[in-house]
């Protein structure tokens, strides 16, 4: 039964359709990869706000102008 959680920024702009197709093609991945049964995977996409995500010590918004 595997269970995939997908975090991504919540910058909005992500539809509903394109969770949808990140949902297939993470389920249909491990169908064929690792023979996992499609009807026990789970997939659960958690949106973050920019002000609760970091990378390099930064606030995300702060290491985007800094590397951009």
């Amino acid at each position: 039964m595997p269970y995939v959680n997908i975090k991504i920024t919540r910058e909005g702009g992500t539809t509903a359709a394109q969770k949808a197709e990140l949902i297939a093609g993470v389920t249909n991945l491990l169908s064929e990869t690792l023979n996992k049964n499609p009807s026990t995977t789970f997939v659960v996409i958690d949106e973050v706000d920019l002000d609760n995500w970091g990378i390099g010590g930064l606030p995300v918004e702060d290491y985007r102008k800094k590397h951009t």
